[in-house]
């Protein structure tokens, strides 16, 4: 596993969708993952040390835990399928460690709020290179096929119109 850090949060430019940027610590590897609004936003205040007069959904799953004796030792990203991330929330209990399946957005979120490190398997970082590749090279091939049909096209069929 690979311990890693938020290095920052992102819009999209494309589809102006939050992606939260993971750095490997003291490293130059980066995982960049595409999260919901609300994630991003619970993300962002905590990073920013905004405080609400209510507690929001992380600070109250955080505030049990600390009422019940509950420690969070660490998240792990765990898996990537189907363009999809998975995370592990490593929860102890007087020693006895368990482990509990959560989107990587709340898994971070809760993190931030408790110290917990977060790591990422190499696998995930492997198989994310190999998803940005495959999605480069589609984007190349779709590239290269308007290419063809317009140089295919006759510059005759152009003058019909009147600009």
């Amino acid at each position: 596993m690979i311990r890693m850090e938020i290095q920052t949060i992102a819009l999209d430019p494309i589809s102006n969708t939050p992606i939260m940027i993971l750095r490997e610590k003291g490293g130059e590897r980066t995982l960049p993952i595409w999260i919901g609004l609300l994630e991003a936003t619970a993300i962002a205040t905590q990073i920013e040390k905004i405080e609400f007069s209510r507690p929001m959904t992380h600070d109250l799953l955080k505030n049990i835990l600390d009422n019940l004796g509950i420690k969070v030792p660490r998240v792990e990203v765990c898996d990537l399928k189907d363009n999809t991330y998975y995370a592990l929330i490593t929860l102890d209990l007087d020693g006895r460690e368990m482990q509990i399946d959560a989107r990587p957005s709340d898994a971070i979120a809760l993190a931030l709020r408790t110290g917990a490190e977060i790591y990422v398997h190499e696998e995930v970082l492997l198989k994310s290179r190999q998803a940005e590749g495959q999605k480069a090279e589609a984007q190349s091939k779709e590239g290269d096929k308007w290419s063809e049909v317009l140089e295919s096209l006759d510059p005759e069929i152009f003058s019909k119109y009147k600009m």
